[in-house]
């Protein structure tokens, strides 16, 4: 058999590539190669002269003894490991890791019916005894490696999430202490803005708390969803930010807003992503520079703008700066996660958040919400 296999290689090759491109989203692949049916051919043509010549141990470290070694691979076990990790990689499936070496195994038998060649028994035995290793060993390391996958994956969401929760309760717990140090002062009054500000922040942290229970609990979300003024959305994010602008030593400017202007969506999300917004910038931003905040209608759309003095953006950051656990900055006091927490709260509405650089002055951070009419 070892003779015909070397005789008809190529013929073999090609008739299994045939069968592969039947199958749907399948395509052979130079990395599949190097693990895949040829090298498996040149092996089984090894192990196959080794057992003519009686070479009973060479034949066994080249394809394994029948049942395989879990213990110690084969020559061959190796490389079907491999072409079983290669095609997890492709998103195939444990059958098609199956199918791959049983193509081969009719390619052969028909071909050898075709040209009249008869094989012996031995030879048989021998044929199903690599199959049989190579198959286990490959579909065994597909199985660990799809196992190790989704256990990374899960660990990384777990992650995420985890840090999105923490990320949001120190924003609130910041807002709260800066407000609070500002009424302990006796420079304002409890029952002014900042009182309000503390109030806010103390109940919005009890809202994530208790939406934290939820999520635990496999509770759905209420829908919080409603048009809303842009005008007095500005007024609660200004009055959030300017405790971080008084502690930053940097002026905030913020532009009238048209009264009219309306959006809609959960208030509670959208105001935590904006007020996320500004507490970047002020994190980043020079001292005695600026952040300006600014709300105004362009055709059927209300932009939010958040101008800072960061100095720019570094090169390649604008493509980075929304993925989970990047920090493009210098500062890394944070998670990373405060932009990607905010895209992910206006995506969820409707809307987008992008960010312009300026070189050498700063950038501007721009939420675009569809408008909305108030009643």
């Amino acid at each position: 058999m070892h003779q015909f296999l070397a005789d008809n290689r190529g013929e073999l090759i090609e008739r299994c590539k045939a069968k592969v491109a039947k199958r749907p989203r399948r395509a052979v692949t130079e990395a599949q190669l190097a693990n895949g049916i040829p090298l498996f051919l040149d092996q089984l043509m090894k192990t196959l002269e080794a057992q003519e010549n009686g070479e009973a141990d060479e034949s066994f470290r080249i394809s394994g003894a029948a049942g395989g070694d879990a213990a110690a691979l084969s020559e061959m076990g190796l490389s079907a490991a491999a072409h079983g990790r290669e095609l997890l990689k492709l998103d195939f499936s444990v059958a098609q890791v199956v199918h791959d070496y049983g193509d081969l195994c009719q390619a052969i038998t028909d071909l050898a019916v075709e040209r009249g060649v008869p094989f012996s028994v031995d030879e048989f035995r021998t044929l199903n005894r690599c199959l049989d290793n190579a198959i286990a060993d490959a579909v065994t390391e597909f199985d660990a490696c799809r196992d190790a996958s989704v256990a990374f994956q899960h660990s990384a969401q777990e992650s995420e999430r985890l840090g999105r929760l923490v990320h949001e309760l120190r924003n609130y717990l910041h807002t709260a202490i800066l407000a609070f140090a500002a009424l302990e002062s006796g420079r304002v009054a409890i029952g002014g803005t900042t009182g309000a500000v503390m109030k806010r922040s103390l109940t919005s942290l009890e809202a994530l708390l208790n939406l934290s229970l939820s999520e635990v609990k496999g509770a759905a979300e209420p829908s919080l969803e409603a048009a809303f003024s842009v005008a007095s959305f500005v007024a609660d994010a200004q009055n959030a930010a300017s405790l971080d602008a008084s502690a930053k030593g940097c002026r905030f400017s913020v532009s009238d807003v048209d009264a009219a202007l309306g959006v809609s969506g959960h208030r509670e999300h959208l105001l935590a992503a904006l007020v996320n917004l500004l507490h970047n910038a002020f994190k980043f931003t020079h001292a005695h520079t600026e952040v300006t905040l600014s709300a105004y209608a362009e055709g059927d759309d209300v932009l939010v703008d958040v101008k800072d003095h960061c100095g720019g953006l570094p090169p390649g950051a604008t493509s980075r700066i929304f993925k989970p656990f990047v920090q493009v900055g210098t500062n890394k006091s944070g998670l990373g996660l405060g932009l990607s927490i905010a895209r992910r709260h206006i995506e969820a509405d409707g809307g987008a958040l992008t960010v312009r650089d300026v070189p050498g002055t700063g950038c501007v951070f721009t939420i675009r919400l569809p408008r909305r009419t108030l009643q």
